[in-house]
C-alpha cells in the first residue's frame, strides 16, 4: 500500500520497555521516509523528549505532542515551532491541583515546550529521567499566568484506577477532557485535544485523504487516531479495546512490532 503519511506512537509503540528504540524499527522507519512518506511521532510526549528520538530517527518535521495538544516543526539545529496547540488556563485545573496536594499524588503542568512541578524526589526525577524530561521546580502552579495544554497525574496503577473512577464520577475536571494515556498516568487537556484531530489538522494542511494514512498505536490515547487512519493498526500489548478497534495488530513493542507491520504493508 501506499501511504503519504505515517503515524507513530512513541512509548509502548515505536519504543521497547526498556525505552529503546532498535535498530530494526529505526531501519524500517528511515526506508518508509525515503520512499516519501511523511514520518508523524503522535506522543504523550513533549518536544523535549521527542526531539531526541527525531534525531536518533535521521529525521525532522512535525511531531504531534502532549497527546495531541499541541503540533510542532522542527528542522535541523533551528529551534523547534509550535505550529498549533489546544490550550487552557490554569484556572481551569485548580480543583484538581488542590486534590494532588491534599492526597500527596505527584502531577505536573505542561506548557508546549515545558514542563513544571510543586517538588521533585529522586525517585522521580529519575523517571522524568527516562523520558528526556528535566520539569522546572516552580513552588506554586496556581500562579503561572501562561497558557497550559496537560495537566498530568502519576501513581501506582492501583491508585491511578482508584482516582480515574472517582474523577470519572465526579466530574472534578470541569470543561477539560480526562485521559487514561498510559498504566500509571492520567491526563488531562483541552477538550478538543487529541491525535485524531491533530493529525486530521496536518492531513488537510497537506491535502493528504485518510486513506493514504496509516496510524500505529497501543494505547486509549491513540484510539481517535487509530480510528482516522485508512490503516489503523494496533500493537500486540494494546488492551484489547484497542485492537478490537484497529484494522490489523502487528507484534508487540518488544518484539519490532512497528517494523513488522511497515515491512507487512510499506515496503
Amino acid at each position: 500500500m501506499d501511504f503519504d503519511i505515517i503515524a507513530l506512537d512513541v512509548d509502548g509503540t515505536l519504543i521497547n520497555d526498556q525505552f529503546e528504540l532498535t535498530e530494526g524499527n529505526k531501519e524500517a522507519v528511515r526506508k518508509a521516509h525515503k520512499l516519501g512518506a511523511k514520518i508523524v511521532l503522535c506522543t504523550g510526549r513533549g518536544p523535549a523528549s521527542t526531539l531526541p528520538l527525531l534525531k536518533e530517527l535521521e529525521l525532522e518535521g512535525y511531531s504531534i505532542n502532549h497527546n495531541g495538544a499541541a503540533t510542532i516543526h522542527s528542522r535541523g539545529s533551528e529551534e523547534p515551532v509550535l505550529v498549533h496547540e489546544f490550550a487552557f488556563s490554569v484556572n481551569q485545573i485548580e480543583l484538581l491541583v488542590r486534590y494532588c496536594r491534599e492526597y500527596g499524588v505527584h502531577f505536573d503542568v505542561s506548557t508546549a515546550f515545558h514542563m513544571y512541578v510543586e517538588k521533585l524526589t529522586e525517585e522521580e526525577k529519575t523517571v522524568y529521567e527516562k523520558f528526556f524530561l528535566t520539569p522546572e521546580l516552580y513552588e506554586d502552579v496556581l500562579k503561572l499566568e501562561i497558557p497550559l495544554v496537560k495537566f498530568t497525574l502519576a501513581g501506582e496503577v492501583a491508585q491511578v484506577d482508584r482516582i480515574e473512577k472517582e474523577w470519572t464520577e465526579s466530574r472534578i475536571y470541569g470543561d477539560l477532557t480526562m485521559m487514561r494515556s498510559g498504566e500509571f498516568f492520567i491526563d488531562v487537556m483541552h477538550t478538543d485535544a487529541s491525535k485524531g484531530n491533530a493529525l486530521k489538522a496536518l492531513a488537510e494542511r497537506w491535502d493528504v485523504p485518510p486513506e493514504r494514512i496509516m496510524a500505529i498505536g497501543n494505547y486509549f490515547n491513540d484510539l481517535e487516531m487509530l480510528a482516522y487512519a485508512g490503516l489503523g493498526v494496533a500493537m500486540d500489548n494494546s488492551p484489547d479495546a484497542v485492537k478490537k478497534a484497529a484494522r490489523v495488530v502487528t507484534g508487540s513493542n518488544n518484539e519490532d512490532g512497528v517494523r513488522e507491520a511497515l515491512m507487512k504493508y510499506v515496503l
